[in-house]
């Protein structure tokens, strides 16, 4: 039987978030992420049904371009 944490994907190697995982990742937090995912020019927000993953790859290109939140 596996345990979880051996099962676990870092999140620095994941490809999509979730909305917890991206505030934890980014140190922003989760209100702030969730406006950022409603602004019809967000770049790195994925529907997955009702559901919104956020891209990591362009978030992280997101946040390097970004000077003030």
């Amino acid at each position: 039987m596996r345990s979880n944490n051996i099962d676990k994907i870092p999140i620095w190697e994941k490809a999509n978030l979730t909305i917890k995982e991206a505030a934890e990742y980014s140190n922003i937090g989760i209100n702030r992420i969730e406006e950022l995912l409603k602004m019809p020019s967000c770049s790195f927000v994925l529907y997955v049904g009702k559901k919104k993953l956020v891209k990591r790859r362009e978030f992280d290109k997101f946040l390097s371009d970004t000077v003030e939140i």
